[in-house]
Formats: structure tokens, C-alpha cells, sequence
């Protein structure tokens, strides 16, 4: 995979802004409160507002929920078929031949999703900003405003790969073998079931390890921690090269934080719930471990 096994640095960005086939995406999205009484765990807002208040120059806005998702269940950010992706993906410009890069504000995991997914469908040209929108300001770089500009319509082939993604039953099993971790990537107190939960019931999948994202970057610069670092997180909780790992948070969207720096050290057997604990919670068919 290019640009540092799936990172691109602002400076290194910079330098490709005027390549024809680069495309450039702010994909962030923000989670409201949900109101009283709501099914939901949250509010879904597209961050399209932040987006035409200042962005790469020359950046598209890809809206997760609105256009990338699974809209026929009430599960947020479900991964949705090949055929749908494709087209919406083709909609914003990206073939076979683009060079993506992502990024997103505050977090990288809304970009860190969207790698998730365009790697699955076989697309490996596809890199991350590190530092996102927050470090490319920080270093007084230049900034547009106003609506996307958007690229012209492409075709895109996918070439979807096998086990990128797993399902209840199938996470259920993965607690009971021997050569996989489960790790999830919420916060300790949430892991442990110490606060109330907007997904459910509180805790995390029997067995489960923690590695949070926000554990795995810097809270001031928003970059990456090093390599060494993240890989002496995820080995203090078991996780290791010859072992299958299951990662998994409340909607399928930190975890590719996790899963980002396992495949950039090297790490090949790794697959995401994407129902994670917004469909755990809820199941009461479901086991469920706290404490």
C-alpha cells in the first residue's frame, strides 16, 4: 500500500495537491445527542457545515451515513453492498486509477473507516492524513471555503476481499478460539461497563480485550503515536502477528483506528464487527461481561 503503508504527512500531501488523478476527501461526520426517548444512540450530522468553513484546497466531502451506508437498517454506518459503493464511489470521482487521500476533523476515524472500506473492495491506493484537518491548520496551510467542488463521475471496479467484516454470531464464536483476540477500542470506563452505555446494556464482548483508539494518537496534534508505541499497546494485551483479531467499538468507526495500525505493523488476519456494540447492547440473546 503507498504513502507510508496507508499514512500521507500534510508536507507530503501538499505536494501532490495538483495531481490529476489525486482525489481528496474530508470525510467527518459528528455524532449529536439523540432526543429523549429515541431509539438511536445518536444523531448523525454530515460535517458538510465544517467542511465549507475551511478545507483542503481542493477537496470533496464524503458523508458516511448519507451515502456510504447500509440505509435499510437502523444500525448506523453498516457497511452497504458492493453495487452501492461502487456507484457512490464512482459518483465522487474515484476509478480504479485515482490516488485517494483522506481525512477527517478532530479524529482520524471517520477517514480511517472510509480506508477500512476501500481496502476491502480491493482498492489499495488509498492513504490517510496524518494529523487531518487539525495539523494541516496548525501549520498555517492553505484553506478553501465554500461547497465541494466535486470531481468528475468515474467508473470504479471493485475487488471485494474476503473476512473484512464479521457479524454477531460470527464475533460470538471468535470468543471461544484460541488463536483470536477480540479487542475493543472504546474507553476503559465504557470496556468495563462503569457508565451507562447510549447503546444498551453496559460492557463489552465476554473475553474482549482494550486497546482504545484514543490511546493510539497524540490528543494536542491529533497524529498517530508511533509505531513502537501503538505496537507495545496492542502486544500488553495479547495481541500478536500469529493471532486473528477482532476488533470491534460502539458503531464500527474507532475500531478502524485499531485495525489502521495493526495492517501498518504489519498484521494481515484482521476483520471488524461492524454491528459492534450499537447490535451487541441491544441483543439480549447476547452475552455480556462487565467489571
Amino acid at each position: 500500500m503507498s504513502g507510508h503503508n496507508g499514512l500521507i504527512s500534510t508536507a507530503e500531501l501538499a505536494d501532490i495537491l495538483d495531481r490529476p488523478n489525486l482525489r481528496l476527501f474530508d470525510c467527518t461526520t459528528y455524532l449529536e445527542p439523540a432526543p429523549e426517548g429515541s431509539s438511536q444512540p445518536y444523531l448523525t450530522v454530515p460535517g458538510r457545515h465544517t467542511f465549507e468553513a475551511g478545507h483542503i484546497p481542493g477537496a470533496g466531502f464524503l458523508d458516511l451515513q448519507g451515502e456510504f451506508s447500509d440505509a435499510t437498517t437502523e444500525l448506523r454506518f453498516m457497511m452497504p453492498d458492493v453495487a452501492h459503493l461502487e456507484a457512490a464511489f464512482g459518483r465522487h470521482g474515484v476509478s480504479n486509477d485515482s490516488r485517494v487521500v483522506l481525512y477527517s476533523i478532530g479524529t482520524p476515524m471517520w477517514a480511517t473507516r472510509f480506508w477500512w472500506m476501500l481496502t476491502s473492495l480491493g482498492f489499495e491506493n488509498v492513504s490517510v492524513l496524518d494529523g487531518g484537518l487539525d495539523k494541516w491548520k496548525f501549520e498555517g496551510r492553505p484553506l478553501e471555503t465554500g461547497p465541494a467542488k466535486g470531481y468528475p463521475p468515474a467508473t470504479f471496479i471493485a475487488e471485494p476481499k474476503d473476512a473484512f467484516f464479521v457479524d454477531k454470531h460470527e464475533t460470538l464464536a471468535a470468543t471461544a478460539e484460541r488463536n483470536t483476540v477480540v479487542v475493543n477500542a472504546l474507553g476503559p470506563q465504557f470496556h468495563k461497563g462503569l457508565e451507562p452505555s447510549r447503546y444498551g446494556r453496559p460492557g463489552r464482548v465476554p473475553g474482549s480485550c482494550n486497546v482504545s483508539a484514543a490511546t493510539l494518537l497524540d490528543p494536542k496534534t491529533k497524529v498517530f503515536v508511533p509505531l513502537a508505541e501503538a505496537e507495545a499497546k496492542f502486544k500488553a494485551q495479547g495481541i500478536t502477528k500469529d493471532k486473528r483479531v477482532v476488533a470491534y467499538c460502539g458503531g464500527g468507526i474507532s475500531a478502524t483506528v485499531d485495525l489502521f495500525l495493526l495492517h501498518r505493523l504489519g498484521y494481515d488476519n484482521l476483520t471488524l464487527y461492524d454491528g459492534s456494540m450499537g447490535e451487541w447492547a441491544k441483543d439480549a440473546s447476547l452475552p455480556i461481561e462487565t467489571g
